[in-house]
């Protein structure tokens, strides 16, 4: 794809507005077009980042990445809807899906031969710490690709994977950090429970999940081994780490994401 290209939002909700700034940090608000049922939220990115508001129709023939921010339930009626608008363009264009669970091959069904990118992203993307999870379709090719990791590139980072792995890597990315916000609210609480304020508490456990997993990436060590140079014998941590092995913390943890993952099938049929 050329350089200029114009990116379009169909679904701003909270996961499509934040790509919508991602995109406007990579490729200028300018060239990039959003649009969604409730007025207010293309109203914010516009004034946010600069995006220009539109309609769906706009994008559909304008954008060289057409990205669909909408729910997995309501993808099959947006696909009909757009179908023929996109079968009269002549140029090169992408479709960008993140509904969960849903396969290229579905849309490609739906739209025909065109060019398709599965992603899943997080909500820490809007931080510019998220993780994209991108898988190309029958159609799509290597610069289809690269054009898309080029605009989310400000998320944080990407990860391109067959889509064979995407829906395993959804359960660890995309609903990891809901179970890693319910570890920082329970580490919080525990602050409280010993003592401390809850601002004191709050500040405590945000900086050391922050630093832990920027120390493990930075180092590159296994987990087991970082949690192991903690304990020292007859130390608090050991304890501490006795405890959550009594209430079974990995276990939950695995079947909160193997929960996550077959979920996510679900969604897909």
């Amino acid at each position: 794809m050329a350089e200029g290209i114009k990116a379009g939002f169909i679904g701003c909700g909270n996961m499509g507005g934040v790509l919508a700034g991602v995109a406007a940090k990579a490729l200028g608000g300018d060239s990039v077009y959003v649009f969604d049922k409730h007025p207010e939220k293309t109203e914010k990115l516009s004034l946010n980042y600069g995006c220009n508001k539109a309609w769906a129709a706009e994008i559909l023939e304008k954008c060289g990445i057409i990205v669909l921010g909408v729910k997995p339930q309501a993808l099959p009626d947006l696909l009909e809807k757009i179908k023929e608008p996109l079968t009269r363009r002549t140029d090169r264009f992408t479709v960008v899906s993140m509904a969960a669970g849903v396969k290229t091959s579905a849309i490609e069904a739906a739209l025909g031969e065109v060019p398709v990118i599965r992603i899943m992203p997080n909500t820490p993307c809007a931080s510019g710490e998220g993780v994209i999870l991108c898988s190309k379709g029958s159609f799509a090719g290597d610069e289809d690709l690269n054009a898309v990791l080029k605009m989310f590139e400000p998320a944080g980072k990407l990860l391109t994977v067959p889509e064979s792995k995407i829906d395993a890597g959804c359960a660890v990315s995309g609903c990891g950090p809901a179970f890693v916000y319910m570890f920082i609210d329970a580490l919080i609480d525990g602050g409280v429970r010993a003592g401390l304020t809850r601002a004191e508490a709050t500040l405590l456990a945000e900086q050391t999940v922050l630093g832990s997993a920027k120390y493990a990436i930075q180092t590159g060590a296994e987990p087991a081994k970082l949690k192991a140079d903690v304990c020292s014998p007859k130390g608090a941590t050991i304890e501490g780490v006795a405890v959550l092995e009594e209430y079974s913390m990995r276990s939950a943890v695995m079947e909160a994401v193997k929960a996550a993952y077959e979920r996510t099938v679900e969604l897909g049929k």
